[in-house]
């Protein structure tokens, strides 16, 4: 049955109803969902949209982390203990 509908075809039909309903949104299409937006669920940091803290209560607003400078991957593998002879098969892969 969920087939004979494009997933917009069902927001359409659906959206605005008493019926339990959420379409299925990819990453770019999430943190401008009107519902998302309203609700605050993504922020922005240093450039990089990802999900805002949670839990969010009405009381104790969460704090969004700073942006912070990010390594490279090999450095990242070096500090996490992963032996150098196995990191450039790696990197190449």
């Amino acid at each position: 049955m969920f087939r004979t509908r494009t997933r917009d075809e069902w927001c359409v039909l659906l959206e605005g109803s008493d019926a339990c309903f959420a379409p299925v949104l990819d990453w770019d299409e999430a943190p401008v969902h009107p519902h998302n937006v309203a609700r605050g669920t993504f922020a922005d940091v240093g450039g990089v949209v990802q999900p805002a803290p949670a839990p969010r209560f009405s009381r104790t607003a969460p704090v969004v982390p700073p942006a912070t400078a990010h390594d490279d991957g090999p450095t990242v593998l070096r500090r996490w203990g992963v032996p150098a002879e196995a990191i450039a098969p790696l990197c190449a892969s």
